[in-house]
Parts: C-alpha cells; structure tokens; sequence
C-alpha cells in the first residue's frame, strides 16, 4: 500500500510538471491593440492554435526548441525561435502592419487587373491541389459558442424555466482524430467532448468542417476558385507582401451581384504555387450571415493545408436574434503526398504569354496517352488549359478504376464510448486556446442548471407529480414510451377535423415500433388508426403491418394493411383535411370528395439498386358511395349551398356508382441513370440534382376474381429533374403521359385524375400539381399528357433589391399543361414570391383555356426546394 501510495504521488507529480510548461503570452498590435484569434504555428510539431477572444495564448509542450509563426490579416508574419525548459515561458508579440508592395505592373485604363491573371492560374490549379495529397491524419481541437441576443417577449420567461437567458453564452469543445483519403473520404473520431449543460450522450458536438475552397462550391456557396468564378465576382489586385521567402499576393473579391452563396471579403494566393495563404470571406443564405476566416502553412514542401478555421453567423430567424462562434484548430498533420503529382511546373496565362502558350499547346496536341507526370514536367511548363484539362483525364481515369465512382462524399463521424467522460482538469490539459471569462461563466451557470435537473430526476415529487398529471392526459396529448431496447409505443393526441358527409370526426393513432438488433438493423411496425364520425356516427379503423428487411442498398418492405376508412376519389390526396375543413366551414365550398371502402392491401417495395426501384400493390376493396349528412357551417352565406358529394366530370357527368367489389394490382418502376450519393457511416444518400427519375406505371383492374366488377389497364410513363443552374437558378421539370390500353370497365375513382386546387393554400408538390384546376373536372378514362416547368432564379424583379435578396427571398416562375379530350389546352402561368420569412411562397397565377384567358388567383404555400438550399 505504501508502495502504491508513494507511485500515485509520483505519478501526480509527473502530470503536474507536464502541464507547467510551454509557451504563453499575448499578441497585440504596435498600438496595443489586442489581435483575438490571430493565428499561430508550431512547425516542430505541426500544430495550429489561435488566442482568444482577449488576444492571449497558452501551448503546452515538453521540453525543447520550438519555431512559432504568428499570423494576423493585415499584418506581417512574425516567426519566433523559443527553447522551453521546465517552465511556462512568457512570450508577447506586438505584430506590425503588414507592408503591401504593388507589383512591377502599370495598370492603365482598359487594362485588366493583375488579380486577373493571379486568379486565372490559382483556379486552373485548384484542381491540381484536391488532388495533391494522397492521405492525411490530424487531431481537432473544436470549440463552439452560441448566445441567444434577443429573443420574442412572450416566450422570455419560458426560456428563463429552460435555463436561457439573452446574453448567456454556452459553450462546447471537442477533440477529433481526422483522416482523409483522397478523394473524398473523411473519417472522424471525436475522442473528447464537453459541453455546457448536461454531460451526457445527447450533446451534440461541433463536426469538423471539411469543406474546400478548392472545390466549385463551399457549403452551396460558389468558391473564388470556382471555374465559374468569373461570372459571379469582380476580383482587385491590392499588392503583393513576403513571408519566409514566398511571395503572397491578396486580392479582394467583390460579388458581381450582391445575395446568398457569393462570398464577398479577401483572399490571398501564394504566388508560383497559386495555392491559398489566407481567406477572410463573408455569405449570407436566407439572411444568415456567415464569416469564414482560414488560415493555410505549408506543412510538406509543396502543400499548403489549413491550419485555423474560425467562423462566426448571426441572424434573425423568427424573432430569435442570435451569434455563433465556431474555432477550430489542426495540430499533428501526418501527409502523404500524391507521387504523380509531386512535381514542380510553371502554369503559363494564355492572355498575356501567347506566344510561349501557342508553342506549349503544339508540343503535346494529339498526345493524349503522354502520362501526366511527363506533360508536366516537360519544360516546367503547362498552359492553364493544358493543366485543367490533364487533372480531369487523370481524375476519370482514378474513378474508372474504382467500385463507385458515383460516391460524391464518403464520411465517418463515431464518437469514443470515453468521449464523455473527461473532467474539467483534463480539459485544462489538453485545451490548446484559454476561455474566455464569459466561456468559463457559461460552464459554471450550466454545470449548476444540470445538478438542479439530476436532482428533479432522482426523485423531486414536484417533478413526479407532473409525470402523473401527464400520464392522465396521453391519450388525448399523447406521450411517447419505450417498452424495451429498440422498443416503442407511440401515442398520438386526439384531432379533429370535419366534411359534409362525416360532420366533425375524432381520431386518433397507436403506433408500436420495434428495431431488431442485427446487421441490417431489419425493424417491424405496426400502427392502427381510429376514427369516429359524428354525423354518421359510424366507426373506421385500420390496422398496418410493416416490415423492413435486407441491405440497404437493397432494401425490402412488406407492408400489409386493411380495415374500413375513407378515401378521396383522387388517391394523390389534392386537398388536405385541414384545408377542408377551413373552406368548409368558412366559406360553405365542400371541395373534398371521399368514398367509403371495406379493403386488404399488399404491398411491396423492393431497391433493386441505388438506380432502379420496384413497388407492387395489390388491393381487394368493397367500395360505397356516401352522400352528405351535415350542413353545418360557421359563417352562413344563403346564397350558397353545400355540393353534393359526387364529383362532377366533364367526361363522365354522372360520377354515382353502386356498391361493388374491385381486384386491382400496381407497379411501379423508378429508374436514375446517373445517380450520384454522398455515404455518411455506411448509409447511402442519394444526391437528387445530379440525374432524373424516369418512371413507368401499370395499373391493371382483374376482372371476375373475388366478384370484382373492374376491367381495365392503364400504363403512365413520368420524368422529373431538379437540377442547378449556377447559384442563380434551379429549374424543376415534371412530366407525364398515359393511356388506358383497356376501359372495358372502371368506376370514377379508377380514372385519371389530376392534383387540382381550387382552395387560397397549395399543400401538393409546387412541380407537377396545378394551382387553378378543379379537383375532377377533366379526369379521363382515356389517354393524357401533363407538363410542369418551375424555375427559381436569384435576381429579377424585387430580388433586385439588396435587402429583400439578403433575406434569402426568392422569385420564380412556372407554366403547368394538361392535354385531355375535354381539357382544351389548360394552362396555367404563375409568378411566386419564395422563402417569404423563410417558409413560406406566395403565387399570382392566371389560367388559360385553348389560349384564352379564363381567370387569376392567388395562391400561399410552404417553400419549394426547401431541401435544396443546405
């Protein structure tokens, strides 16, 4: 015992002299200005650390000599030589203001810029440098910072019972340990988390951002080295300055047009090399503001990687003003470097040096099988177009001989079962920047918050008390339980919704969830949904079975369901519930119109691949007609009456049917000839602008089997397409062909039918669903075409406006076609207003009838394309 005891003081002591030695100091300006976040290298150790907010730094190291560089925008590099022994040594830099030297070139009117050519052989070597490094490994420090600054009035005292306070920071740190291997696989491990607040498993901790300002686009944003970049900015030359011998060059990069994902500020390029020194750039994306700052060194000869990222956004989003902090910094890079592309070369700009570029271009025409190697370092020099197009063939030639080529993204992100698990003194350790006292306030105020919380959880009898008060109201609030491991029972309140045929309805939905624990993590879930309908007072219910099987890449489901429940005559659902409702009661206009069926349906979903995907249904159903029971309303317009609730058609007047049983069975083939996904631990996600969807439907109703009394064949075929047209556009195109090869016998709801709207709100698809027609007006039992074009575009008319194009708002138009026997040409042409307070559009459209002017309307929505903005 004594032995162990004298081994654990020794053992203490050992860390305690560790940690009482390294590097401290501040950094200020020649002024004694203070520089928070300027940015520091240690070559020995290839490690990158910033200061705070209040300009100090602290490194921890074990004895030796050390090169440090100290980095600021604006001023110059200063490298420092410090021997440490068994103590801290004090070091406080005051940096000078950096020295810019125009380069020996005359700048007369009508002349180009020099950053001109600067860029042009930066953006042409871009590609060069994302594939420059084979592999690397490094550790992450990250550290990011929220405060909430304003917040709406009616909700402060709520937040205050959470533990949110304006003005209050929160706070929270990891440690990864990253690989990349080229070309686009990242795998993360985030060894250490703290958090303010709750250390437990929930937190959700900083993802080291991996984004490339070498690639086209940086998060949707179109980088300055896009080869497209010359369309979206203006680029000045504002002088040259030197730094350990290389020649650095900054130019300011000036938005052509000013709105989301164009980045304004500067850059700065490390001349011959025409890789990135130093960023400072500003984004703005639906009225978030974003400030990235980089800074790069040269951690092999030749390759220059990030070593400090710092970002800051702000915003207002919904009343909530708030600022977020986010420093990360990379220490211990370990590179292998490309050995076909560890070469040196000159890149030759073919607008100023045409001569020299007309003779380079000779030497290698009709040379296509030269390795790349050879090309370059033929002469040492390569033309800007020679350069962009061998990395290209050279990037095929790598895909070509990979299993994917079509992954986009391959990452990993896993967090250490430890990761939680570090105290406070750990963290004072290995923290290579200090807190700030508003940070180590932010700890202390949520540490304390957490301990009350714990308490509640082990036993405060106000808390149980409101466990049991909310127990008595689940069934109509309703709760959520888990009953095992991978094991839930879900609980849905009770709603309420009304129709003329129903009169208001209650209903409500018990869903059991239970994920088994294998490979393929196969789960199974069984959901019943009940509904009672006061003015039929009659009772419907359905119960579903569904089971997901198989790899995901090929995925299965088995879904069986059946029960009594109403339908709308559409199977698409045009007209959502709530929106009945509302037009019902409030205007007397009864839109929906519904059936009742007695029915057990199969169903069957099978991903043959990441292209193509099969559905097979097949469904036996006792249909009824029902007719209205109520006419009920809140607001009474005695000139209008209720509708019957038989739609009325153009092609069939008389849309009443007798009860009868039908036998119908439907594929359905997907098919995506140039998918691309991005794969995030071992999941695939398709990436949906890179192709189309081509899809084929058959539709067949069985005769005679079962006393079914349908006798028909339909056969669809469909194409859609998003894709991006720059930043300035994204265009949605939906289209759809169909015949009935067989009519011999159906009913109104095995029609055709179109997604019609006649209500002020569009709840459907903005592509390929109309915001003017009636809901079955022109539903055939014949053949049809319908079109849809919908296209976004960034700057028109009040997107002109800086400040409405700042808010993220956009403008677009679109035109949907429909071509039946009766339809006579419908149009529709429509102008909206998108992301009005982020959420929502609004649409003024008009309709036209053999090109004729029929009538307008206007029409409010969710956003379109919401899920192509991030």
């Amino acid at each position: 015992m004594k032995q162990l005891f004298i081994s654990a003081i020794l053992s203490c002591l050992s860390i305690t002299l560790l940690s009482a030695q390294g590097i401290r100091g501040t950094v200020k300006s020649a002024e004694g200005e203070l520089l928070p976040f300027a940015t520091i290298y240690i070559k020995e150790l290839g490690t990158g650390t910033t200061t705070n907010g209040d300009a100090l730094f602290e490194i921890k190291t074990t004895p030796g000599n050390y090169t440090l560089v100290f980095q600021f925008v604006g001023f110059e590099a200063q490298e420092r030589s410090v021997v440490v022994a068994d103590q801290f040594v004090e070091l406080n830099i005051v940096m000078k203001p950096q020295v810019m030297v125009l380069q020996d070139i005359e700048v007369r009117a009508g002349k180009e810029d020099p950053a001109y050519t600067i860029m042009r052989k930066a953006i042409a070597k871009s590609k060069y440098h994302t594939q420059q490094v084979d592999k690397y490994t490094a550790r992450v420090y990250m550290k990011g910072t929220g405060q909430l600054k304003d917040a709406p009035f009616f909700l402060e005292k709520t937040l205050e019972k959470e533990g949110v306070e304006e003005g209050q920071v929160f706070i929270s740190e990891s440690v990864s340990d990253i690989e990349y291997t080229r070309p686009n696989t990242y795998n993360e491990k985030v060894i250490s988390i703290r958090t303010s607040g709750e250390n437990d498993k929930n937190g959700n901790p900083n993802a080291y951002i991996n984004g490339s300002f070498y690639e086209p686009e940086v998060a949707q944003g179109v980088s300055p080295l896009s080869p497209r970049a010359f369309s979206y900015y203006k680029f000045i030359y504002e002088g040259t300055h030197r730094d350990r011998g290389f020649e650095i060059s900054k130019i300011r990069v000036i938005p052509r047009s000013k709105g989301d994902n164009v980045f304004s500020g500067y850059i700065e390029i490390v001349e011959d090399y025409w890789s990135i020194y130093s960023l400072n750039l500003s984004v703005s994306k639906l009225g978030i503001n974003f400030l990235i700052k980089q800074f790069y060194e040269p951690v092999e000869q030749n390759v220059w990687l990030p070593v400090t990222h710092d970002f800051v956004v702000d915003g207002k989003v919904f009343g909530f003003e708030f600022e977020g902090k986010y420093l990360a910094t990379v220490s211990d890079y370990k590179v292998e470097v490309n050995p076909e592309l560890a070469v040196e070369f000159e890149v030759v700009d073919e607008k100023l040096e045409k001569e020299l570029a007309s003779k380079l271009e000779k030497q290698v025409k009709n040379e296509e099988t030269k390795e790349i190697q050879e090309i370059l370092t033929s002469g040492k020099e390569v033309t800007r177009k020679q350069l962009r197009n061998l990395v290209k063939a050279y990037e095929k030639a790598e895909l070509e001989e990979t299993d994917e080529p079509e992954v986009v993204s391959n990452r990993t992100f896993k967090i250490d079962t430890l990761a939680y698990k570090n105290d406070s003194a750990y963290w004072a350790q290995i923290r290579p920047i200090p807190l700030e006292q508003s940070e180590i306030d932010g700890y202390a105020k949520m540490d304390s918050l957490s301990e009350v919380q714990q308490r509640e959880r082990d036993g405060d009898t106000l808390k149980t008390k409101k466990r049991k008060t909310k127990h008595i109201f689940d069934p109509i609030v309703g709760n959520y339980y888990k009953l095992a491991d991978r094991t839930h029972l879900r609980l849905h309140g009770l709603s309420g919704m009304f129709n003329t045929v129903d009169g208001f309805d209650i209903e409500t939905r018990l869903v059991f969830t239970k994920t088994f624990d294998n490979e393929n993590k196969n789960w199974l879930r069984i959901n019943h949904q009940s509904r009672y309908t006061f003015a039929r007072t009659a009772y419907n219910g359905i119960l579903e079975f569904r089971y997901d099987f198989g790899e995901r890449s090929k995925r299965n489901s088995i879904r069986l369901n059946g029960g009594r429940y109403i339908n709308q005559y559409n199977n698409d659902q045009p007209i959502h519930p709530i929106i009945n409702t509302f037009t019902t009661l409030i205007q007397e206009l009864n839109y929906m119109k519904i059936y009742e069926k007695d029915y057990a349906e199969v169903v069957y979903d099978r991903k043959f691949w990441d292209k193509l995907d099969l559905n097979i249904k097949g469904e036996l159903a006792e249909r009824r007609e029902l007719q209205n029971r109520s006419s009920f309303n809140l607001v009474d317009r005695s000139q209008r009456e209720y509708t019957p609730n038989a739609p009325i058609a153009a092609e069939l007047p008389i849309t009443s049917f007798e009860d009868h049983n039908s036998l119908t069975t439907e594929l359905n083939l997907e098919y995506e000839p140039w998918v691309k996904y991005s794969i995030y631990n071992g999941r695939k996600r398709k990436v949906d602008t890179y192709t189309p969807k081509f899809r084929l439907k058959y539709v067949k109703g069985i005769p005679d089997v079962a006393d079914s009394k349908v006798d028909f064949d339909l056969l669809e075929l469909g194409y859609r397409h998003t894709f991006k047209i720059g930043i300035r556009a994204l265009a949605d195109v939906s289209l759809k062909a169909g015949k009935f090869l067989n009519d011999e016998s159906l009913y109104f709801m095995d029609y055709k039918h179109f997604l019609g709207n006649r209500t002020p709100f569009v709840t459907t698809d903005p592509v390929g669903s109309f915001r003017m027609l009636d809901y079955y007006a022109f539903s055939t039992s014949d053949e049809y075409f319908t079109g849809s074009f919908h296209y976004q575009m960034r700057k028109f008319l009040l997107t002109r406006i800086p400040i409405v194009r700042l808010a993220g708002v956009r403008e677009s138009f679109f035109t949907n076609y429909l071509a039946t026997d009766f339809s006579n040409n419908y149009t529709e042409v429509g102008y909206g207003i998108n992301y009005i307070f982020r959420l929502f559009r609004v649409e003024a459209v008009a309709n036209f009838v053999d090109g004729k002017y029929k009538d307008y309307g206007v029409r409010i929505g969710i956003a379109a394309n919401l899920d192509n903005l991030f």
